[in-house]
């Protein structure tokens, strides 16, 4: 009588899921995550988490922009013949 049990390790334990973890592992890491900081903050976390990912994202799109434009004197500048 065979069970279900050596489908089952194949598919939990499969390490071409996502980034080498498989199913266990990653229910393994979210059990602890919930433990840590409790139901009502994951949603916080993961809202956080995704805007830094944007946010790098955006930057590293971004061209790097250097000013190199002269700054303007303010009125102290200009009394003490300041460059």
């Amino acid at each position: 009588m065979q069970t279900a049990l050596p489908e089952t390790r194949k598919i939990a334990y499969s390490t071409a899921i996502m980034f080498g973890f498989g199913v266990g592992e990653l229910l393994i890491i979210l059990v602890i995550v919930l433990i840590i900081f409790g139901p009502g903050r994951v949603p916080d976390l993961g809202e956080g988490l995704g805007r830094g990912i944007r946010n790098f994202r955006k930057a590293m799109k971004s061209p790097d922009a250097i000013d190199v434009t002269p700054g303007q004197e303010t009125e102290e500048e200009r009394k003490e013949g300041k460059p």
